[in-house]
């Protein structure tokens, strides 16, 4: 089992960040860090950082199954119900846990006025995918497995990101 970070102090991880900012309704700003992975048995932790003022993780839902520990500030989670409709909004403070079976509900996902730092350990199915992203509409989903997330890790890059390639097919 690889071990990346042998301490989740957020002043001691590799942070990468993801912002798109375009969108004033969802602005999407946050940081991640991978923790730890087990490819054999599906097991991923890693923290999710959210940028203060109430900003967003991308759109997705949890394929795989996964608990939640808010370690700073506060997580806000929405879950978007199969007829388009918004659940009622879950408000996790530090020190909240919370366990999530896998194939969840698409959601929106944001930290409050001052951010918010959670871990999160997922534990995939056989296929090994842990989220799937969604357009803006909730549409035209793509997938992320373990695999691709280290891969990704491993090579400096940001997980779940579309190639140019594929955002042009999905948009079709």
């Amino acid at each position: 089992m690889p071990k990346i970070a042998s301490s989740f102090d957020p002043k001691s991880v590799e942070w990468r960040r993801v912002s798109d900012l375009s969108d004033k309704a969802y602005p999407v700003d946050f940081e991640y860090s991978l923790l730890g992975y087990d490819l054999a048995t599906g097991r991923l932790d890693m923290l999710l950082r959210y940028a203060p003022g109430s900003s967003h993780c991308r759109r997705h839902r949890h394929v795989a199954a996964t608990a939640t520990l808010v370690l700073e500030g506060e997580q806000f989670v929405t879950d978007v119900l199969p007829d388009g409709s918004l659940g009622p909004t879950v408000h996790r403070r530090k020190g909240d846990y919370a366990l999530a079976a896998g194939d969840a509900h698409p959601h929106n996902e944001h930290g409050g006025e001052g951010g918010g730092t959670v871990l999160l350990s997922l534990s995939t199915g056989p296929d090994g995918v842990l989220f799937e992203y969604l357009d803006d509409n909730l549409e035209n989903g793509w997938t992320l497995s373990i695999r691709e997330y280290v891969d990704a890790w491993e090579r400096g890059a940001i997980h779940g990101e579309r190639s140019a390639a594929a955002s042009a097919a999905a948009a079709e």
